[in-house]
C-alpha cells in the first residue's frame, strides 16, 4: 500500500496502490491525510466505518467523504487507514477503520472537499490503482 501527492493546479492529488482495492483505498485516504498534514502523533483511537455505493468511483468519493465528515464532526484527522472492498448484488462496500488523532494535537491545511474531477480506478501489474483530486 503505497501513495503520492501530485500537484494539480490550485488543488492537489493522490495517487495511490494497493495489492487489493481495499488497501488502495486506504492508501487513497492515508494520502489525504498527508495531504491535511506532515505529520502526525501515534495517540488516537481507533474507529470503524462502513460505506455503501453503487459503483467503485462512488464508493471512493463516499468514503473519503465521510473522513472528512469525520474530521469536521469528530474533530480528528483519520490515519493509517485500514479496509478491505467487497461487491454485493446491488453495491460495493467499503469496511474498515481509521486512527483518529485529535486536530488539537497536529498542525493541519484545510482539505475542502474530495472531487469526481479526473477520478481513476484501474487494475494494472498486479495491483490496484487509484488517483483522486482533492479541492483546497
Amino acid at each position: 500500500m503505497d501513495y503520492t501527492l501530485r500537484e494539480h493546479t490550485a488543488d492537489v492529488a493522490v495517487e495511490a496502490t494497493g495489492e487489493t482495492l481495499g488497501e488502495a483505498f486506504a492508501a487513497t485516504a492515508n494520502g489525504m491525510a498527508a495531504a491535511m498534514c506532515d505529520e502526525w502523533p501515534a495517540d488516537g483511537s481507533r474507529s470503524e466505518l462502513t460505506v455503501a455505493a453503487e459503483n467503485r468511483e462512488a464508493l471512493l468519493f463516499d468514503y473519503l467523504d465521510e473522513l472528512i465528515y469525520e474530521r469536521d464532526v469528530r474533530s480528528v484527522l483519520p490515519v493509517d487507514n485500514r479496509g478491505v472492498v467487497s461487491e454485493r448484488t446491488d453495491d460495493w462496500v467499503f469496511s474498515g477503520s481509521y486512527r483518529g488523532v485529535p486536530l488539537e494535537r497536529v498542525t493541519a491545511r484545510d482539505l475542502k472537499a474530495v472531487t469526481y474531477s479526473e477520478m481513476h480506478i484501474s487494475f494494472e501489474r498486479g495491483n490496484w490503482r487509484t488517483y483522486v483530486v482533492f479541492d483546497v
